[in-house]
């Protein structure tokens, strides 16, 4: 197995030619953008494999987990998601029009709607998540169970501050 790596060349040639500059944080930082970069074909991979666009997982699989009966308010699901009103509203549109989710008046609020997974919906969320852990699975297997467990840490530890 190599010990080196392209962002070890890349720093070497770096630091050879700005030896002024301290380039540690390149160790880190551009290893976690290739395999984000990993990261996002495997999941636009295993979605395409479920006829899911990412956004549409990002909205199906917040429904998901938010257990049954599979519903949302479009405010739950816009804080989820983290996009604008207008691009959730047309997101959810898109969604009815493929018969994913529904749009319901909420019996707690009749002024409020409700988005709910349909069957299809549900269907093709689970297709998709089951993929993508066997992909992300492969992404870490050179890691022990130990080693993928202290990265976790870590990386959470650093995330913090964004999240």
């Amino acid at each position: 197995m190599p010990t080196s790596d392209e962002v070890d060349r890349i720093v070497d040639g770096w630091s050879r030619e700005r030896p002024d500059l301290d380039f540690s944080p390149m160790q880190v930082l551009s290893r976690v953008g290739r395999l984000a970069r990993h990261l996002e074909l495997a999941r636009k991979t295993s979605f395409e494999a479920s006829d899911l666009e990412l956004w549409e997982f990002d909205v199906l699989s917040a429904l998901r987990r938010a257990g049954a009966p599979y519903q949302l308010s479009p405010k739950a699901l816009l804080q989820q998601t983290l996009v604008s009103s207008g691009t959730m509203t047309n997101r959810i549109d898109r969604l009815v029009t493929r018969e994913l989710v529904e749009r319901r008046t909420d019996p707690n609020d009749g002024r409020g709607i409700l988005v709910i997974m349909t069957a299809e919906g549900r269907e093709r969320v689970d297709a998709a998540i089951r993929t993508l852990l066997v992909a992300e699975h492969e992404l870490l297997e050179s890691l022990p169970k130990a080693e993928q467990e202290r990265l976790s840490a870590l990386l959470r530890k650093l995330s913090l501050d964004f999240d």
